[in-house]
């Protein structure tokens, strides 16, 4: 398991589109691929894998996400969602 964190800097933060284009990235590998978000009063784990998910952990801009990759090819599934959050979740 290698973690990492990062921050959203798409300006809608993750809401539908951004969300789409982040789930299609993750879907990209075999790895289990979550997220930590810490909340006020809670820590929210989301799949990164999932759409609703990822709309539910209500990720804002300039907020900040543990990732976290567990498989096989956790060491490219961590660099390519990296990858695809430094590049603003734009398609």
């Amino acid at each position: 398991m290698i973690s990492r964190k990062v921050t959203i800097k798409n300006p809608t933060g993750l809401n539908v589109r951004p969300a789409g284009l982040f789930c299609r990235e993750a879907m990209n590998y075999t790895s289990s691929i979550t997220f930590e978000k810490k909340g006020s009063g809670e820590d929210i784990t989301a799949n990164a894998k999932s759409v609703l998910s990822v709309l539910g952990a209500s990720v804002k801009s300039g907020d900040e996400i543990l990732l976290i990759c567990q498989g096989e090819d956790e060491e490219l599934a961590l660099e390519g969602m990296i990858r695809v959050i430094e590049e603003g979740l734009e398609g």
